[in-house]
């Protein structure tokens, strides 16, 4: 137990749960081998309040703090909230302080789950597991924590959705249902994503690959009763800008009464990583992949209009100018401009803002960005000249050919535009024997004849 606590031995078990083989050995393992949360160093998370970091050792009368990793509907008894007690207690009637959204939450019912049977119990105690009933304003990853000593737990963190398809429910009675169960399976599993497309109106849904979509359309029809069909998988593409462009726009706009103007000089150029440790100037809003850098100077613009600017900037950011993809990795430097005293509002420069931001796209060289996938694949040795030829024609570079046991591995980056029924096209060409494993890796830039292939499939 000591070497398994100290990374020293792993224990390898064979069994099937689909056949009920060995599962008993494996939980037993599990209790007998694994850290229990006393052999763990003390959990460590950043106060909230002060931005200090502060830990939690696994004591029963320490300050209370938990971390909820999962969400479940059950249908007897409505939303589970599954959490971990890092440190201190809590009973059935306490209030906790909910440190991601400032909330407080009244602890009612509370169940220890063991497979299909619930337990109801009075109180947990730190390194226990247990489930809230009916809790409303929590998700996975949220801290519950005491109130008098606020703490934010190390979160789990998600990646992006890849793949995106379109669900439409089979009948108007499936319509209503189709929303909630969406809902639902959306709290439960933060790696799925739901989302109306606004100009075709249709319902879109985005997870990390085929399959897991394929399972949450089966789940919707098994748990929430309804029937749903789906389009063809669409591709998580974005779009940047290779190059820098410097644009002037006036918005100026006479009609009766009151009319409108607004006018800025903004420069863009693709967005440079942070340097660690390097500190951000005053100047600089930046987000996740957009900056914006105020260098407005002499007051050339006033005050009160910069965040329509600012706000004209990130709606653009939502369209890209090649086949309308969201944008990142772009920085906009607002460097003049002009107003008027009557005319001058924050709608006018909101739309100034917006025209000369799609302007100076165009001349920044725009390009298209695709998801790449890691793929790894698993197979007898004799398959290996058909499989990575087969890993070529779809744009794939190999990067790796090893062992493992008697088998072969190949490691290769993918598009995952190519990878839509590779499964099953993988099956075919080595008699069901190879195994795929694929993850999302990172974005690349598309060829162009395939930018010039999507470009045209969006209009």
């Amino acid at each position: 137990r000591k070497a398994v606590v100290q990374n020293k031995i792993f224990p390898v078990y064979t069994g099937s749960s689909l056949k009920n083989k060995g599962v008993q050995l494996v939980l037993d393992a599990v209790v007998d081998y694994l850290p229990s949360p006393l052999d763990l160093p003390p959990a460590k998370g950043i106060n909230p309040d002060t931005g200090a970091e502060e830990t939690r050792p696994s004591v029963d009368d320490g300050p209370f703090a938990a971390l909820v990793f999962k969400l479940q509907t059950d249908p007897f008894v409505g939303a589970l909230t599954f959490f971990r007690v890092y440190s201190g207690s809590i009973n059935t009637g306490d209030t906790v302080y909910n440190s991601a959204n400032n909330k407080r939450e009244r602890i009612g019912r509370m169940v220890r789950l063991q497979a299909d049977k619930r337990e109801e119990i009075k109180s947990v105690y730190a390194g226990e597991i247990a489930a809230v009933v009916g809790m409303k304003e929590v998700k996975i990853g949220h801290t519950l924590c005491d109130a008098d000593h606020p703490i934010a737990l190390e979160s789990i963190v998600f990646p992006e959705p890849v793949v995106s398809m379109r669900v439409e429910p089979k009948t108007k009675a499936d319509q209503e249902k189709m929303g909630i169960a969406l809902s639902k399976l959306s709290d439960e599993d933060p790696t799925f994503r739901v989302h109306s497309d606004p100009e075709t109106m249709e319902t879109i849904i985005s997870g990390m690959g085929e399959l897991h979509l394929d399972i949450i359309v089966d789940r919707m029809k098994r748990e929430f009763a309804v029937e749903a069909t789906t389009g063809k998988p669409q591709v998580a593409y974005r779009e940047t800008i290779q190059g820098t462009s410097d644009v002037e726009y006036k918005h100026i706009k006479q009609t009766g009464g009151r009319g409108q103007y607004g006018h800025v000089k903004i420069k863009v150029k693709p967005l440079e990583p942070i340097v660690e440790g390097e500190k951000i100037k005053n100047n600089v809003d930046r987000e996740d992949h957009f900056e914006f850098v105020n260098n407005i100077k002499g007051g050339v613009i006033p005050q009160e209009y910069i965040p329509a600017v600012k706000k004209g900037l990130k709606e653009g950011m939502e369209r890209g100018v090649l086949a309308g993809f969201p944008l990142v990795d772009v920085s906009v430097d607002l460097y003049d401009g002009s107003y008027h005293d009557v005319d001058s509002s924050e709608i006018a420069f909101k739309l100034a803002a917006l025209y000369a931001f799609q302007d100076a796209l165009q001349k920044a060289k725009p390009v298209i960005l695709e998801p790449i996938m890691k793929l790894e694949v698993v197979m007898p040795e004799k398959f290996m000249g058909d499989v990575t030829g087969m890993i070529n024609s779809k744009r794939g570079t190999i990067e790796a050919m090893g062992e493992r046991g008697q088998a072969r591995v190949v490691t290769a980056k993918v598009p995952l535009s190519e990878m839509f029924g590779f499964t099953t096209q993988l099956r075919s060409l080595t008699e069901g024997r190879g195994v795929p494993n694929l993850e999302f890796s990172h974005y690349a830039v598309v060829p162009r004849n395939v930018q010039d292939e999507i470009v045209a499939s969006r209009k």
